[in-house]
């Protein structure tokens, strides 16, 4: 059960108002409306994150339900095992992002994602250890998305697990599924 009360999305005002406009009826939107126009921001972020990276979706949602396990943030990975799920990975694979980086659902591509990502939630630099291995199979900027997109569901993680954030009742339906959206 939240800690305080969902916020009351017909008292948005400004950048806040426009945001609930666009976003899926979530508890962590909900939430968030406390902190008024940071609603905006924050989803700014999220969405250039999910929809507009130039990193595999896969890998994304692997480094992203990592986060959310080594977080013990439940609302964060049910939400992100369902966006897995849209984007084809199997549950082997979900599992696999449970059990850790040797599991043998990944190909070593993933396994690398899965140490990096390991890495910068433990010790907050990544060590040569791991950043070389994954630099020589992704692009300075995929590097960069991957480690924005940790840093990014570290601090949602944090904000879900202090606010209790509850998961919804009911599936609630996205916009569209994160990775899908043409590049641009």
């Amino acid at each position: 059960m939240a800690r305080i009360p969902y916020f009351d999305i017909a008292k948005a005002e400004g950048r806040a108002k426009k945001a609930y406009e666009k976003l899926p009826k979530l508890n962590i939107f909900r939430m968030l409306g406390h902190s008024g126009e940071l609603v905006d921001g924050f989803n700014r972020l999220g969405s250039q994150i999910l929809y507009f990276t130039k990193i595999d979706p896969i890998l994304r949602e692997i480094a992203i339900i990592r986060v959310g396990v080594l977080s013990k943030a439940t609302y964060e990975v049910y939400q992100h095992e369902r966006i897995g799920r849209q984007l084809g990975m199997d549950d082997a694979k979900i599992a696999g992002i449970h059990e850790g980086p040797e599991a043998a659902a990944f190909s070593e591509i993933e396994k690398a994602v899965m140490r990096f990502t390991d890495d910068v939630v433990h010790n907050v630099r990544a060590s040569d250890a791991t950043f070389a291995p994954l630099a020589r199979h992704l692009s300075h900027q995929e590097m960069q998305e991957l480690t924005l997109t940790i840093g990014y569901y570290m601090m949602v993680s944090r904000f879900l697990e202090t606010f209790d954030v509850d998961i919804e009742d009911a599936p609630v339906g996205l916009n569209k599924v994160p990775g899908t959206a043409p590049k641009g």
